[in-house]
């Protein structure tokens, strides 16, 4: 039998991009060949997607480390280099994926979606891309940048309308297969479902919703106590919860003090569940139920506004209009919840570039600047994008760029050239 799994920790790495070529044109024939050298491919990307089919995640028990292919470097004649194959990894339908670290939402897998967790790395350009009219030779190319890397949670919260609440062996499971095609194991001892199981249930051809049997919560659960957690994660989306108590008190339980144990349990792990409607239905009638049981229910629930039934879910008397009434409260009740991200992706620490040395010089009309660590930075700014410009010119002023080049004397309207990129400069 396997194991549900519901909570887990693993490594994602993006592919790394690959290097630009440095190369040049050598045919025969063909004089002066120029520089030919292609673009290094994109590393793979480290995708999450929706599987119908999966409920737990026990395929990452094992292995906890994934890594998405890198990108080819680049070829002469231009070969731009194959880029790396996208690492897909398919999860249940509402897995929560968070960054390990921080414990923030970076996205929720509710319904048919895809989430790209990990960028892969730009592959570096090749020496094809720096020529200019003043530097017709260029010996260098760029490397490929490194793919994203971090540790992840995954962590499932059962996408379910209803959740059926209650202690131990007081006949949710039973009850589920009265109101579904469910078939869960019914047995008579506590905690015979150890893991949710879902059913569909439907009423007509217009009137249908998921119904999810939860395992039995104990006193502390909230707290941890029991399956505590690995319950109650799984009760936050529900828009209605089934509360089942054993009205007859055949275990010698109080089914007033269970509704009230549970109920604070739930206020425990979030206060936010108390708000969600609940219909009380006390089980196993054909065994009896005291009128002292039935009045003290009837109390409690006119005082919460909750709806009361009575039902044998072993016989399936009740269970109809149970189910009914459930469907006609979902009506008018919000769609399941879906948590937003509220994961920041920090912003990459800036190079030191304190120490790092830059060189301009004059090459005709065109000022050349040069500096390793501006071959390395340039290549990783999208000047499509402003806020990377913005960003671009703001190192250019921190770095002292821009005093170095006012020192060698270039000036308004004079054409500057950094690596391939050619701008005419305003002070």
């Amino acid at each position: 039998m396997s194991t549900f799994v519901d909570k887990t920790d693993i490594l994602i790495k993006a592919g790394k991009g690959g290097n630009g070529a440095v190369s040049f044109r050598r045919e025969k024939y063909v004089a002066k060949g120029g520089p030919d050298g292609g673009d290094g491919g994109h590393g793979g990307n480290v995708v999450f997607c929706v599987d119908p089919g999966e409920n737990t995640l026990i395929r990452f028990r094992y292995k906890r480390k994934f890594i998405a292919e890198n990108g080819e470097d680049g070829k002469g004649k231009r070969c731009h280099g194959k880029n790396g194959e996208d690492l897909v990894i398919p999860v249940p339908p509402g897995t929560v994926i968070r960054d390990k670290e921080s414990g923030r939402i970076m996205f929720d897998l509710s319904h048919d979606k895809e989430f790209v967790a990990a960028k892969g790395g730009r592959g570096g350009w090749g020496n094809a891309h720096f020529a200019t009219p003043t530097r017709q030779v260029p010996q260098f190319a760029n490397p490929g940048l490194p793919g994203q890397e971090r540790e992840i949670t995954l962590e499932i919260k059962m996408l379910a309308d209803v959740g059926l609440l209650g202690f131990p062996s007081v006949g949710k499971s039973t009850f589920i297969s009265r109101a579904s095609a469910a078939r869960p194991k019914v047995a008579a001892y506590h905690f015979t479902t150890l893991s949710p199981v879902l059913g569909v249930v439907s009423l007509d051809a217009e009137r249908h919703f998921v119904m999810a049997d939860l395992p039995g919560l104990i006193e502390g659960a909230g707290e941890g106590a029991g399956l505590g957690h690995q319950f109650l994660r799984h009760v936050e989306r529900c828009r209605l919860f089934i509360h089942i108590v054993d009205g007859a008190g055949s275990e010698g339980r109080d089914p007033l003090e269970d509704i009230r144990i549970i109920n604070k349990e739930l206020e425990t792990y979030d206060p936010a569940l108390l708000s969600h409607p609940q219909i009380i239905v006390a089980n196993k009638e054909d065994l009896g139920i005291s009128e002292e049981t039935r009045l003290a229910l009837r109390e409690e629930c006119d005082r919460k506004g909750w709806k009361l039934f009575y039902i044998s879910a072993e016989s399936g008397q009740g269970v109809r209009e149970v189910i009914e009434e459930a469907a006609k409260l979902l009506s008018t009740l919000p769609p399941l919840k879906e948590y937003e991200a509220d994961y920041v992706e920090e912003e990459k620490a800036e190079l030191d570039y304190r120490n790092q040395r830059t060189t301009v010089t004059r090459d005709g009309d065109v000022w050349v600047v040069e500096g390793e660590w501006l071959c390395k930075f340039i290549q990783q700014i999208n000047f499509a994008d402003r806020d990377q410009v913005r960003y671009f010119q703001k190192v250019m002023k921190d770095s002292g760029v821009e005093d170095a080049m006012q020192t060698a004397g270039v000036k308004d309207g004079d054409t500057v050239d950094i690596y391939g990129l050619e701008f005419d400069y305003v002070y």
